[in-house]
């Protein structure tokens, strides 16, 4: 069995996308399974188990200078590597027209998205480039969405939890100095939390007994770290690090090895559930129940708190529960 899954971006998208992945491996473990992605993500998705060729494409670059004779040579190599393979599936799971017409290259039977989602974005050439175009409920997580369709395409429905088969180098589940990572940047402003809540949090959490490790992406992500240590300056001696930039695998590695992740709704946010750690997810928006952390994914360990923004002593308190599930 060979499958090409079709998944670009964005961060969150492709974290979702994991467990579709377990799912085909469950249905024929000896699957070939090959996945296209931006660039920027293609390190996380060769940490992926059962993901065995992973073929970047850099569609966003390439809009910005497509007339160029470079942009046209590396879509004409990406092209030729995409038909290396005859496919069994090849499966979209994006529903844009971009990730359909990468899909239309792919040589196999083509699936896709009927619909759209709530909340998500869907293309109507989507659902037209694909032999089979899949209707999925509305109402639905956007990992259980990947998951549906892929159901479909291979005429059985995905059983039981997630799981998103997703290693970093090394884990570290119990040490006497605990760590928890203040996941504070996000791609939307709207999305943070304020600062000074991620200062008076830190306050409880150094009193509590743990370190606090705060990643940081860009300038503006450690402009915001080094305000939170800063306003944690009586506390901080030892207790609390701004991580350096690292690559997205780098991130993922620094997060295996902390015992739990506080986070806004980002990307980062959805690699410590995929890694199964205690997490707590920030929303100021009721939109958890679309791409947060749920009961019915199996696990009490981790769970999405909604607000305006969410309160300090709510986020104190949904940690707290947070931890005596997982012990």
């Amino acid at each position: 069995m060979k499958v090409l899954i079709v998944k670009l971006s964005s961060l969150g998208d492709v974290v979702h996308a994991m467990p579709a992945v377990q799912d085909i491996r469950a249905v024929h473990p000896e699957a070939v399974i090959d996945w296209v992605v931006e660039p920027a993500f293609a390190p996380l998705v060769r940490r992926v188990a059962g993901v065995r060729r992973v073929i970047e494409c850099p569609m966003r670059r390439w809009r910005r200078a497509w007339w160029t004779g470079a942009t046209r040579a590396e879509w004409r190599a990406f092209k030729a590597q995409l038909q290396e393979e005859q496919y069994d599936a090849v499966i979209d799971l994006q529903g844009l027209t971009k990730s359909a017409i990468v899909a239309k290259l792919a040589r196999g039977t083509r699936f896709g998205l009927a619909n759209q989602t709530e909340g998500s974005s869907y293309e109507a050439p989507a659902g037209w480039l694909v032999d089979h175009a899949i209707r999925v409920e509305p109402h639905i997580h956007a990992m259980d969405r990947s998951r549906v369709l892929v159901g479909a395409a291979l005429g059985r429905a995905p059983e039981g939890p997630p799981k998103y088969g997703l290693n970093p180098k090394q884990r570290v589940f119990r040490t006497a100095s605990p760590t928890v990572a203040f996941v504070h940047g996000t791609s939307r402003d709207d999305k943070l939390w304020p600062v000074e809540h991620w200062v008076q949090l830190g306050k409880r959490v150094i009193e509590a007994g743990w370190r606090i490790g705060l990643p940081q992406g860009n300038e503006l992500e450690h402009t915001r770290a080094e305000m939170i240590a800063a306003g944690l300056q009586f506390e901080k001696a030892f207790h609390v690090e701004v991580w350096p930039s690292l690559p997205l695998d780098g991130v993922l590695d620094r997060l295996a090895l902390t015992q739990g992740v506080i986070g806004v709704d980002s990307g980062l946010s959805h690699i410590a559930v995929a890694l199964d750690l205690p997490h707590v997810q920030l929303y100021n928006f009721p939109t958890a129940w679309r791409t947060g952390p749920q009961a019915n994914h199996g696990h009490r360990h981790q769970v999405a708190l909604e607000g305006r923004p969410p309160s300090v002593q709510a986020t104190w308190l949904a940690w707290s529960n947070v931890l005596v599930a997982a012990s």
